[in-house]
């Protein structure tokens, strides 16, 4: 098989890389917080990586709500092998915890404003038909009287 069959190729799109990576590692898989300097490991066992694209794959890896989630409550890093490769600082955990609670609030924030839109978006409908239905009534109204 050349390299040009080869299934792995150097992926440039930092979310077919993440793909890839999660196929291959057990701890881009299962959102294991991982090792510090863990794209060196990468880039020792798969070269052929790009590393602007590593570096993208990485970020959104790491700011996924998944991986926040598991450094919210983890105490160790890993390799990517699994062998444990340091551990998560009590400052690790409350970063994720700041993260996720931004986070959360910024979509609770966007659905009461999509909510409130919707409920004007629905009360100017309403409105509109009832204006709709004055109107009706009074061209019937007129419309009898001029006969």
């Amino acid at each position: 098989m050349t390299t040009a069959d080869s299934p792995v190729t150097k992926p440039v799109d930092a979310r077919a890389l993440l793909k890839d990576l999660q196929t291959r590692f057990d701890v881009f898989r299962n959102h294991s917080p991982l090792a510090i300097g863990i794209d060196k490991q990468v880039l020792a066992q798969w070269p052929e990586v790009e590393k602007k694209a590593l570096r993208l794959a990485m970020r959104n890896h790491t700011i996924s709500t998944r991986y926040l989630k598991e450094m919210e409550k983890a105490t160790v890093r890993l390799n990517l092998d699994g062998t444990p490769a340091g551990e998560v600082t009590d400052e690790n955990r409350q970063h994720a915890n700041e993260l996720l609670r931004e986070r959360f609030k910024k979509q609770a924030e966007q659905r009461k404003a999509a909510d409130a839109a919707a409920k004007a978006a629905e009360a100017a409908a309403k409105a509109e038909q009832m204006r709709a239905a004055k109107l009706s009534q009074l061209a019937e109204k007129f419309g009898r009287k001029g006969r």
